[in-house]
């Protein structure tokens, strides 16, 4: 009774002592490092930051230990298996040495048995990391009871290490039955609570990232329409109240370079379209090409018009168009309101997306109607149905599967990125598959199970030359003209091979659909046009089609691919 009196009061006590680790591990989660942070993907800078803040753990956890019998019961297994768990065995490894060499030099007849035993916790929590990641759990990274089990099992090994290293064997049996409980339980716990900590604070953060998220893709959405029709007092007008719904601010205004252009919200009696800029950050901003912010806590913004202005904090973000200021978005609160962080993000990204926007609507509108036919391949990349379907599909997507949500972002972006950095007339198969990929992933998230794809390329051929954005248009027609019109689900199956001194690619649906087919479109055209400007007149398109069982286009490339000199006049 008295020995389990005893062991109930260290467990207490080594409770009590972890709280302090708590509090620490609750400041770190809430500091900007943390955020950073992508559990399972970690740069070498953030595994190195976690290596010094888990060793300190451990340090710390050996220094504010209970002394008992020439040793000490310490909660020091705690950074070195969240370590491991968090990061891998490597930085679990890496961390349990450290706290394990720290202890050895404090001595003790455990000394060494103890340092042991903390590099092989630090493997332990490593090793249920790897069992997760290999397993496709990456979930359970954060998971309380997983921390609890894996604290558990690598305590119980620590008492096995003490038996088997500690001498004289009976003074290290009688320390094991003082503190193998205390220690297992304690630790145990305050692993679980650490975890539950962390877990918290990044589901917090990925709500406020899907909100987020959510809010930007609807003003995409809607703003690619609108600037459609170019910027003006109309265009800025709807813009306006679209950004204010969503961002849910005081007040929003667009402005030109020299007038207000929109305003919508609080303050709308006295700042009036039409009226010159009085605010004297929107002058700064349009005047010095930069962000400038008033958070209304440390300067008030003060409205140039009248002192009954209700508004105290401004973003005013400058607009861009081809590297020059043409006006700027400001985002008012009221001086009773605190100005967000997330709406000062919002603002930002929002104005850079309107003026990546405005560049494409400008772009298109200034060219000529050659220019307009030659780009209309890259048009159709960049397709207006294609962004408004993906977005759609993104926002509905994001109400059940942030992590979906987020991974179709990045492909919708990678998509982008390619239409409008790639350069150059020819690209690699591989660069054609990786763009054509992309776009599947956008779609085969958009039909589900009714959009499937087979794929029999042969490696040989990855590096060879052709024109580039030749792919994915064919497989846009494909699925435009075929997949989408059929009930039942549709199959695309892409091939690459060499035959008969040629490389064809095939691309075949089992739609049939033929009507669409008897004439080749605009689209069509300029791939085989492309095509025989750059690799000669006797490769281009082939098109066959059987009414509803299946569409064959056949791509025709010289053998060893194409190259700006095997252009031929026959």
């Amino acid at each position: 009774m008295d020995t389990l009196t005893f062991s109930l009061h260290n467990i207490f006590s080594l409770l009590q002592q972890m709280s302090v680790f708590l509090v620490i591990a609750y400041l770190f989660t809430k500091s900007p490092v943390f955020r950073s942070f992508q559990i399972g993907d970690l740069r070498p800078k953030q595994m190195f930051i976690l290596y010094v803040v888990f060793s300190t753990f451990s340090i710390m956890g050996t220094y504010f230990g209970l002394p008992i019998q020439d040793a000490i019961a310490n909660t020091r297994a705690i950074g070195a298996v969240l370590a491991g768990i968090i990061g891998g065995p490597v930085l679990g490894t890496a961390v349990g040495i450290t706290a394990g060499l720290h202890r050895i030099t404090l001595g003790g007849f455990t000394a060494v048995s103890c340092g042991v035993s903390t590099t092989l916790e630090g493997l332990i929590g490593g090793l249920f990391h790897l069992y997760l990641i290999r397993n496709h759990r990456q979930s359970l990274l954060l998971n309380p009871m997983v921390a609890f089990v894996a604290t558990f099992v690598a305590e119980v090994v620590q008492m096995a290490v003490i038996l088997l290293m500690a001498k004289p064997f009976t003074e290290a049996l009688a320390l094991v039955r003082v503190i193998a409980l205390p220690m297992i339980v304690a630790n145990s716990c305050g692993s679980a609570i650490f975890v539950s900590i962390i877990r918290d604070q990044k589901s917090m953060f990925d709500k406020l990232g899907v909100i987020f998220s959510n809010k930007a893709l609807r003003i995409a959405d809607e703003a690619l329409s609108i600037l459609a029709d170019g910027f003006n007092e109309v265009t800025a007008g709807k813009l306006t109240k679209v950004i204010y719904k969503e961002t849910g601010v005081g007040a929003v205004s667009i402005t030109d370079r020299e007038r207000v252009l929109a305003f919508e919200g609080l303050g709308n009696d006295h700042h009036t379209v039409g009226i010159q800029i009085t605010s004297p950050q929107t002058l700064d901003a349009i005047k010095e090409n930069r962000v400038f912010y008033v958070d209304g806590i440390k300067k008030q913004w003060k409205c140039q018009i009248t002192d009954d202005c209700p508004l105290g904090s401004v973003l005013s973000v400058p607009l861009r168009f081809e590297g020059e200021v043409i006006g700027t978005i400001n985002l008012f609160e009221p001086k009773d309101k605190l100005f967000l962080t997330i709406n000062k993000t919002l603002g930002e990204g929002i104005t850079n997306l309107i003026s990546n926007q405005l560049l494409s609507a400008r772009y298109t509108e200034q060219k000529s109607l050659l220019v307009k036919a030659e780009l209309k391949l890259i048009q159709a990349q960049i397709n207006p149905h294609f962004l408004f379907n993906a977005l759609n599909t993104i926002i509905a997507i994001l109400r059940k599967d942030a992590d979906r949500a987020r991974e179709l972002l990045l492909h919708l972006s990678n998509f982008f990125r390619k239409n409008l950095k790639r350069e150059g007339d020819l690209a690699t198969l591989e660069d054609e598959l990786n763009h054509v990929n992309s776009y599947l992933v956008i779609e085969k998230a958009r039909f589900e199970d009714r959009l499937n794809l087979e794929m029999d390329i042969d490696p040989d051929l990855l590096q060879v030359q052709m024109p580039v954005f030749t792919l994915q248009p064919l497989i846009e027609n494909a699925i435009k003209h075929g997949i989408s019109t059929m009930i039942e689900s549709g199959t695309i199956k892409l091939s690459a091979k060499r035959v008969d001194g040629t490389i064809q690619i095939v691309i075949e649906d089992n739609a049939g659909n033929c009507g669409e087919w008897d004439s080749k479109g605009l689209g069509m055209n300029i791939v085989e046009k492309r095509i025989k400007n750059l690799c000669g007149d006797q490769y281009g398109l082939e098109v066959e089609c059987v009414l509803q069982e299946r569409t064959l286009i056949t791509v025709t490339l010289p053998e060893n691919g194409c190259r700006n000199d095997t252009r031929t006049d026959n």
